[in-house]
């Protein structure tokens, strides 16, 4: 093998290893400052969107002992890996497609299971940790506030009227 490709490979491979999930996208006719923009947005989601030739990938992915996508990877794709949730690159994606109507999500592999567009679609559609972790914490107090709110009430009956109109106050002003 010619070191050069080996050199890629390795590099593809040392990526692939470091992440949690990899994402195959078409990007036929995207121009470049949409790559550029989606390559922001994906690094905002902690992911990163790589390009390189699909025999690479296919040899990258076979070496880290992932499955074999090699039939998703015909024609114009990148790829995604991150260190970060697949949920928040999936979402990036998603929304990408929706506003600009590319790239197209092929298949992805997470946790060593092969997962098709669908299926990565539907993951775009979860929360992200952050906001299941804080609805949680919602339900876990709800019980606790609303006591809490009886006992005031029940002690001191003005408190609950005179928070209303301070906070009407401001909403009034703007």
């Amino acid at each position: 093998m010619n070191p050069d490709k080996k050199v890629i490979i390795d590099q593809l491979l040392e990526k692939v290893n470091a992440s949690p999930y990899v994402l195959v996208v078409d990007y036929t006719g995207m121009t470049v400052p949409q790559f550029s923009e989606l390559r922001n947005r994906l690094g905002a989601a902690g992911a990163e969107c790589h390009v390189a030739k699909n025999t690479y990938v296919k040899k990258a992915l076979s070496e880290a002992g992932l499955p074999d996508i090699g039939e998703s990877l015909i024609g114009q794709t990148a790829f995604v890996t991150g260190s970060s949730e697949v949920f928040a690159a999936a979402k990036a994606i998603k929304n990408f497609e929706k506003e600009f109507k590319k790239p197209e999500l092929k298949v992805g592999i997470l946790d060593g299971a092969i997962l098709d567009a669908d299926k990565l679609k539907t993951i775009a559609d979860i929360p992200s940790r952050e906001a299941i972790l804080s609805q949680l914490l919602a339900t876990i107090l709800e019980p606790s506030t609303r006591i809490a709110r009886v006992i005031q009430k029940k002690f001191n009956p003005d408190a609950d009227s005179k928070s209303d109109e301070a906070a009407a106050e401001p909403a009034a002003e703007a």
